[in-house]
């Protein structure tokens, strides 16, 4: 059976163990051939190693495809299927011994995270629904917090900054099949974690993935589209951050600014993705572009070359200032892989009321190598796999809307 052919299994009755899923996905994501050679601690995972783990969870949501979560069919079975598949693949970089109240165990920080980004590029040379793939990043990049949110207590802006990033409804049912498809002393305590869990998201109305256009309702008396647009990309910006309580308390706060207002359109992707493409293609004469390899070659005489690199971003982030003080709308063309790099320039952007947009270039990686060796300054393949492995995907609440774009061009998708 054709890779296309069993994906489209997934939606409807296909079962498949994760030797099975090996045999389809192995090449695609090399991690999963790491699995069975990850040890889990014996406190929280009993059963053995990573794969065995993941085979378990695939036993107990097919279980729950058959009884409680019968309802979830199509795209949604496809995705969850493939995210619990997915949903450790960043365990086998991440899990390491460590000293926790005088003992040793065995733990892996931060694999929830890293296996978003790890899949995140590879995702793109499967046959898949965009949506699809937004879903399974999300479902991998959160699945811990569920539980992680009830006993931090959570308030809303947490669940709703998890909200904007995973479906709620479907990170329940992988979670329920992830704690079911373990061996624990405490399993009935996770278990009630998730329930409640469950009426939390329930109670603030974000169970359902169109949540978004309910909780701008009140909002919605802008006389023109560019006002109406700047007050819900900060109402829903400002609620994650707890900047506001209510949505409502966006138009007090946006009411002049909303009148006019600079555009801060943030790129992100990695060399060979069509950043450069997509700027000469959208361009408007009163946009500023501040291009880092531009300001490379005016200070150091090549755009490649790394040094003076404190005074190249002093000189970008003046001009940055000077462009958004005067309500100039600009473009700030770089990579931006990494979340250390955009929270500065998103922050300022912010303080100057400008409105956010990350474009993001998403790709598979065999068409950013073609793609960046065309280019009149490629990098070498080392390079870009170097910024492939540092990769990491922007949160939605790092700006007010993001735009995705795929190969030539092709907008594949909007939040926010």
């Amino acid at each position: 059976m054709k890779i296309n052919q069993w994906l489209e299994t997934l939606k409807s009755s296909g079962t498949p163990d994760f030797a099975e899923a090996l045999c389809y996905l192995g090449d695609t994501f090399p991690a999963l051939h790491q699995l069975a050679a990850t040890p889990q601690d014996a406190r929280w995972h009993s059963e053995g190693d990573v794969a065995i783990h993941t085979q378990m969870v695939l036993t107990e949501l097919y279980q729950l495809f058959a009884t409680e979560a019968q309802h979830l069919t199509g795209e949604q079975r496809q995705a969850l299927i493939l995210a619990a598949m997915l949903h450790d693949i960043g365990k086998p970089a991440t899990t390491q011994p460590r000293e926790r109240d005088g003992e040793i165990r065995i733990v892996a920080p931060g694999h929830e995270a890293l296996g978003r980004n790890m899949i995140s590029v590879a995702l793109m040379s499967l046959p898949l629904a965009y949506s699809v793939v937004q879903t399974i990043m999300g479902l991998v990049g959160y699945h811990q917090l569920p539980k992680l949110l009830v006993v931090r207590n959570a308030d809303y802006a947490e669940y709703l900054k998890l909200a904007l990033n995973a479906d709620l409804q479907l990170l329940y049912w992988l979670e329920r099949a992830d704690m079911q498809g373990r061996i624990c002393e405490d399993l009935a305590t996770q278990l009630s974690l998730l329930a409640e869990f469950r009426l939390f998201a329930q109670e603030y109305g974000f169970w359902n993935a169109d949540f978004r256009q309910r909780l701008l309702a009140d909002v919605q008396q802008k006389s023109t589209d560019a006002e109406q647009r700047y007050v819900d990309g900060y109402a829903l910006r400002e609620l994650a951050t707890r900047d506001i309580a209510q949505p409502v308390e966006a138009l007090a706060r946006t009411y002049q600014r909303c009148q006019q207002y600079s555009h801060f359109y943030l790129l992100f992707g990695a060399s060979g993705s069509g950043k450069s493409s997509w700027i000469a293609q959208q361009r408007r004469d009163d946009w500023l572009v501040i291009s880092l390899d531009e300001i490379r070659a005016e200070i150091n005489g090549q755009r490649g070359n790394q040094k003076n690199r404190g005074q190249m971003l002093q000189l970008a982030k003046q001009r940055l200032k000077q462009a958004l003080a005067a309500g100039q709308d600009v473009v700030w063309d770089a990579t931006n892989i990494r979340q250390d790099f955009r929270e500065p320039l998103t922050t300022l952007a912010v303080n100057y009321g400008a409105l956010i947009t990350m474009v993001i270039f998403h790709l598979d990686s065999a068409t950013l190598k073609r793609q960046n060796r065309q280019r009149p300054h490629a990098v070498s393949d080392e390079v870009l796999q170097q910024q492939l492995t540092r990769l990491q995907w922007p949160q939605v609440e790092e700006s007010h809307y993001q735009w995705i774009i795929g190969e030539n061009g092709q907008p594949l998708a909007s939040n926010g």
